[in-house]
């Protein structure tokens, strides 16, 4: 339990742990503390955000949707592991869950099962949205979950969180009932917990590793509708570079369901 971090504390803790930064214009001041306090702070979420495309993704996560204003979290984390830092202050990410969750991430014990959705989660906890479409078939890249872990180490080291164990990470899905993020494949909240304890033994490190030499050049799978355009900028490339990757490929607008379409390495 703790006070929020100042807004240059927070960048600081990211970046400490080599987290690549992007701020979007007027984050400092972008919240809804005109709706309720924000903090203490106790923990940090992770969700997914059922979009495409990282300029989607963050814009509306800065604007919100329907009845849900903006902003929708503290920040976007992109597929290619870049942190969009959107929004400083109460945001509209976590909504009402469990108060035995939240009493379980402040004694930093195992998380019970959520059954009740009466507490104010926006209060206590840092949010980061996740660009995935969390159908359990959009992939998290390992730049992406790297970021995750990197985050949610960053701010339990600068709140001193960690000591006796990492539930004060969770998952959306861990918090309210009902909801389902984020989604694997590639990632459960077990590994990132795991992950950023490990870290957390061990001084902030700011190169990320090293990742293992792949046996083959990565691939995607490629779903109803999708399109070489939309492929390449969830990937961080073009449709030219995927094109000579994938010369088989004629028209990058018609791609089959289940194709597998090779990505830049």
């Amino acid at each position: 339990m703790a006070d929020p971090l100042s807004a240059d504390a927070f960048l600081a803790a990211l970046r400490g742990e080599g987290v690549k930064v992007v701020e979007v214009d007027g984050w400092r001041s972008r919240n809804r503390d005109h709706k309720g306090k924000w903090g203490p702070v106790n923990g940090v979420m992770i969700h997914h955000t059922v979009t495409r495309g990282t300029a989607a993704t963050v814009k509306l996560c800065v604007e919100g949707h329907g009845d849900l204003p903006g902003p929708l979290c503290h920040a976007v984390i992109a597929k290619d592991g870049t942190v969009h830092v959107i929004g400083y202050g109460r945001a509209n990410h976590a909504g009402l869950g469990d108060p035995a969750v939240l009493d379980a991430v402040v004694a930093e014990s195992g998380l019970p099962a959520n059954k009740e959705n009466v507490t104010d989660g926006n209060r206590h906890f840092y949010g980061f949205e996740c660009e995935n479409m969390g159908d359990g078939k959009d992939p998290w890249p390992a730049a992406q979950v790297d970021a995750i872990v990197r985050v949610a180490a960053g701010l339990c080291r600068a709140h001193g969180w960690g000591t006796t164990g990492t539930t004060s990470v969770i998952g959306h899905a861990e918090w309210q009932v009902g909801k389902i993020d984020p989604k694997g494949p590639g990632i459960t909240m077990d590994a990132v917990r795991k992950e950023v304890a490990a870290r957390l033994k061990a001084p902030a490190a700011k190169e990320p590793p090293k990742p293992p030499a792949p046996a083959g050049p990565p691939t995607y799978t490629v779903r109803e509708g999708e399109t070489l355009g939309w492929i390449a900028e969830a990937y961080g490339t073009t449709v030219a570079e995927l094109q000579k990757l994938n010369p088989d490929i004629k028209d990058p607008d018609k791609l089959a369901v289940d194709q597998k379409v090779k990505l830049p390495g």
